[in-house]
């Protein structure tokens, strides 16, 4: 697989933090200049390296924001 490049339009929330330096954030990113998505992953402190995560579009983040609201935590 070859290289992609990102950037992180908007930071939008950190979810979690580890000891080791990562950390579970929902952000906006433009992956390979294409418009930015909703995005789901693990960042190590520097944003250097990425773990596996998900994209979301705007219709998919309303539709899981619903899903959330009407589940009984």
């Amino acid at each position: 697989m070859g290289k992609f490049k990102y950037e992180v339009v908007e930071r939008i929330a950190i979810l979690s933090e580890n000891s080791k330096g990562w950390s579970k954030e929902l952000n906006k990113v433009s992956w390979n200049d294409r418009e930015a998505t909703y995005d789901l992953r693990k960042w190590n402190n520097s944003d250097e390296k990425i773990g596996k995560g998900l994209t979301l579009s705007k219709e998919e983040i309303k539709n899981l924001r619903e899903v959330l609201n009407s589940i009984e935590i």
